[in-house]
């Protein structure tokens, strides 16, 4: 039996003309972060705290109400949190569309360039004008 081996993609994010896209249904952040967000005054709010053993501090909360964008994307498509500073940006948030070094399963869902990719890497190759 032959095991098909996955084609690794690679997403530059600086090339999307729609870099807000991926923020239209807001991220899981660790608690820790959400905690140093709030203490600067920025505006938003957090939502949906839960138990999550995969974040440091044990605890994750959501960027969103439900199905809704981030709560920090402002008018302009830009984050409120990466305008005052970039290190205070959530890891999931700057490693985004990338989950563990692969890409994330929602990349799918919110992931222009990764969506892009993906039709690239399916399509038939071009048959440069000839039929059949």
């Amino acid at each position: 039996m032959k095991i098909k081996k996955e084609k690794t993609i690679i997403i530059d994010c600086l090339k999307c003309e729609d870099q807000s896209d991926c923020c239209r249904l807001g991220a899981w952040i660790d608690l820790e972060e959400a905690t140093r967000i709030l203490s600067l005054g920025i505006k938003g709010d957090f939502f949906h705290l839960e138990q999550d053993k995969d974040f440091p501090s044990g605890y994750k909360v959501g960027t969103s109400y439900e199905d809704e964008e981030c709560v920090f994307l402002d008018p302009d498509g830009l984050c409120r949190i990466h305008k005052v500073d970039y290190a205070l940006k959530p890891i999931t948030c700057k490693e985004f569309p990338y989950e563990g070094n692969k890409v994330a399963p929602i990349a799918k869902v919110l992931c222009v360039m990764h969506k892009s990719k993906i039709m690239k890497l399916t399509e038939p190759p071009a048959n440069n004008g000839h039929i059949g």
